[in-house]
């Protein structure tokens, strides 16, 4: 196999006296990685590998073992579905004579840019991170590229953003500044109306045959508009980083627009939600997933009333279903309407949107105060979006799937195989165990656990600002021997400390 000459830098880098984390194997202090072989032992046992790309499953554990941070925990559902989905995300790392791709679909040898947000997510945890710099920099390396990445609504801007708040590659973010600038005036361009709002077909939202939404009518949706809020806060934060004052001033009016133009054009006061506004100038009158995904960014302003839209997430009349959350609310008239088969977005669960919906509740629960949702609440549809990740008794994620029997609808078998749309790492080690990236030196674990759920967990071996950190939960001091309490630990080395299950912090200075 020929080796690119970032890989064969970053090989050297990974062995000389020093080496800079973001190149080195992650350290564990803890968790023993061999504790956990048996998981990918069992994933590569029970598949044909019909598609291989650049790291087989024969070097799928050695692969996992330099890149990946560890996690224990008591569920052992939770724990084989994590080490599952790092384990099917390798299976996307495509090597390209331009250097590093993550693909969508194992049967396409090709990067398709929906859900890019998501993959740059999942990606910041790996060790090494020369392969998200190759595929950040392969949307931009191209007119074709570029077009390619405005087939659909994206957030790169912020997930790039977001990246950077746990790698600290100051460097490398600003040297995206110039691409992500020229990559939002040509969304204005595209796709910008004469009021301030995006517009956007359904399906280039990846997210067609949805009930509001229509492959011909240019809708106002909160999906792109929240992207671009998104994207606009993120370029004025790169912006103040590369010492660009003027600019981030300029990112930062953007953001703010679409921010009073979101709450004022776009929420229904009625059904007390966001919805779709569709091209004839009427709220589309049903409720989706989608109108979730402001709160993913932060968008609607705290202690003005937002938060009530929540009420219908546990609502088995509105998106609560036994194997994860509608995309769209059971009680409309229209739900699953749209037939089967065709990616339809008209209440069949989808991952994508669960990431994002999860992501979305985090911040509510943390950063909003209201009394509609709990982390009860987090972790029964964390706990559901484990169970749905199943297909024959076995683990599988796929596009998406019915919400009452859990099948996948386009079957388990090529095109939906192992689909790269999604997180989960990510949402373990953000939401459940809590680590909430910061721009500073302070290290704010906040974990979304419920108080009797377990009683243990660990992350080891996280690389973050360049340190490698270790959080643990341990209510009775019996399972890591490092005591009682929650704990953080920066390179073996304890620096935070609480006794329950709440926030806290640890300096890194």
């Amino acid at each position: 196999m020929k080796m690119s000459h970032t890989l064969k830098i970053a090989c050297l880098l990974a062995f000389l006296p020093g080496a800079p984390a973001i190149f080195a194997a992650g350290t564990n202090y803890v968790l023993k990685p061999e504790t956990y072989a048996h998981y990918v032992q069992y994933f590569n046992s029970m598949e044909d590998e019909n598609v291989t790309n650049l790291v087989p499953n024969t070097a799928s554990w050695d692969w996992l073992q330099k890149e990946i941070p560890f996690f224990d925990c008591p569920d052992r559902d939770v724990e084989e579905i994590y080490y599952f989905r790092w384990w099917s995300f390798r299976k996307h790392l495509e090597q390209t004579p331009h250097g590093f791709v993550f693909t969508e679909f194992l049967t396409r040898s090709n990067a398709i840019s929906s859900a890019l947000g998501h993959q740059i997510a999942e990606g910041r945890w790996l060790h090494d991170q020369n392969y998200l710099d190759d595929y950040a920099r392969h949307w931009f390396l191209s007119a074709t590229n570029r077009q390619q990445l405005h087939k659909y609504s994206g957030w790169v801007a912020s997930a790039l953003w977001q990246r950077y708040l746990v790698t600290e590659d100051k460097a490398f973010v600003v040297s995206e500044l110039p691409d992500l600038t020229k990559d939002y005036q040509q969304w204005e361009q595209e796709r910008l109306t004469a009021n301030g709002l995006f517009w956007q077909y359904d399906v280039r939202d990846a997210m067609e045959e949805s009930i509001s939404g229509s492959r011909t009518n240019k809708n106002l949706r909160p999906t792109i508009n929240s992207y671009m809020f998104a994207n606009a806060r993120a370029i004025a934060n790169i912006a103040r980083l590369a010492g660009q004052p003027e600019l981030a001033a300029e990112y930062d009016t953007r953001a703010e627009n679409l921010r009073r133009l979101v709450t004022t054009e776009l929420w229904n006061a009625d059904a007390k939600i966001f919805e779709v506004r569709r091209d004839n100038g009427r709220l589309a009158d049903v409720r989706e997933e989608i109108d979730f995904i402001p709160w993913m960014f932060e968008l609607p302003p705290p202690n003005e009333g937002y938060e009530v839209a929540w009420a219908q997430l546990m609502d088995p009349k509105g998106f609560n279903a036994p194997y994860g959350i509608t995309t769209a609310e059971r009680r409309s008239p229209y739900f699953r309407t749209h037939g089967v088969g065709h990616c339809e977005w008209d209440g069949a669960v989808w991952p994508f949107a669960t990431s994002q919906t999860l992501e979305a509740l985090a911040n509510v629960l943390r950063d909003y105060p209201q009394n509609v949702v709990t982390r009860r609440d987090y972790f029964d549809a964390f706990l559901t979006y484990v169970k749905s990740q199943h297909s024959g008794g076995k683990p599988y994620i796929g596009e998406y799937l019915d919400e009452t029997t859990g099948q996948w609808i386009n079957g388990v078998g090529g095109r939906s195989r192992y689909y790269n749309h999604s997180t989960f790492a990510d949402l373990v080690i953000t939401g459940v165990v809590g680590l909430v990236p910061r721009v500073d030196n302070t290290v704010e674990v906040w974990p979304l656990l419920p108080d009797v759920a377990w009683d243990h967990f660990c992350l080891d071996g996280v690389i973050y600002h360049g340190r490698t950190l270790t959080i643990i939960w341990d209510e009775d001091g019996l399972h890591y021997g490092h005591g009682k309490g929650l704990m953080i630990l920066a390179d073996g080395k304890e620096i935070a400390h609480g006794d329950k299950l709440e926030k806290i912090t640890g300096d890194l200075d």
